[in-house]
């Protein structure tokens, strides 16, 4: 079902890339699934008009800190939940504040910014994130969704793939069509979950190694391995190792699973 969730005067800016979700259904099914208890601290990332806002003060959290970009809506967002003592709100960008101790996140992400947000939320494979989170429900790009919980030698499979899923656990909640939008967008978008693994998997200098494998692999994704990584060393040398690893040079790397990756980059010498 489909309708509009309080409108406002305000409109849209692109260079905010805004787009106001109103569609009642696809509210309802980030916060389901946020999975939401009264011990709950959430972060709202880009509140906007405050649809989504509204819905999750309908459950039981604990606090909802809410960080907005732009100036002109604040003030809506403080008439319209102030009066909840629950709801705290910051004007900024969510890239440079500071992040408050949360539980879980829940954001409408502006599609121009996802990268680097993914990454201040998620951390990097060597380096932890500001703290570790317990979920994160996310409306991206369909696109971008689907690199992220990509299996090994689909199309969408990148390094993204694997960076991601060897930090969080990722799934498909649902489907968003433009229309559900206003202004709608004009790409498909996706309301994906990700469940941060509880420690990291990869000490720092795996970490490392990894991200040096996935850029040299990933670099030329349409060759093989043998020709991607034949700068590690001697090639027959590099086979032997690969092959200890259930690995093979006639690869291509969107066809490696991320524990692959892992084993490789373990079976490396210190030296390389």
């Amino acid at each position: 079902m489909e309708a509009m969730v309080h409108p406002s005067p305000h409109r849209a800016r692109r260079r905010f890339g805004q787009h106001w979700l109103h569609d009642r259904a696809v509210l309802s099914a980030i916060a389901a699934a946020a999975d939401l208890t009264a011990d709950d601290r959430l972060l709202e990332i880009g509140p906007g008009q405050g649809a989504l806002t509204a819905v999750l003060l309908g459950t039981p959290i604990q606090v909802l800190h809410a960080i907005e970009l732009d100036r002109d809506l604040v003030d809506g967002l403080h008439q319209r939940f102030g009066a909840d003592d629950r709801f705290q709100l910051q004007q900024g960008d969510a890239l440079e504040l500071p992040l408050p101790e949360v539980d879980k996140v829940v954001a409408n992400i502006p599609y121009n910014i996802t990268g680097p947000l993914l990454q201040r939320l998620l951390g990097r494979l060597d380096q932890p994130p500001w703290r570790r989170l317990e979920r994160l429900v996310l409306l991206v790009q369909h696109e971008v969704a689907e690199r992220l919980r990509a299996r090994p030698a689909s199309s969408a499979f990148s390094a993204l793939s694997v960076r991601v899923q060897l930090l969080a656990e990722a799934e498909s909640v649902c489907l968003v069509p433009p229309r559900c939008f206003r202004p709608p967008p004009r790409v498909m978008s996706e309301v994906i979950r990700l469940r941060p693994h509880p420690s990291p998997l990869l000490l720092p200098t795996e970490a490392r190694r990894v991200e040096r494998l996935l850029a040299l692999a990933f670099a030329n994704r349409r060759k093989m391995l043998r020709n991607t990584l034949s700068g590690l060393m001697p090639i027959d040398s590099l086979a032997d190792l690969a092959g200890s690893v259930g690995i093979r040079l006639d690869q291509r790397p969107q066809e490696l699973a991320p524990g692959q990756w892992v084993a490789l980059a373990r079976a490396l010498p210190p030296d390389v």
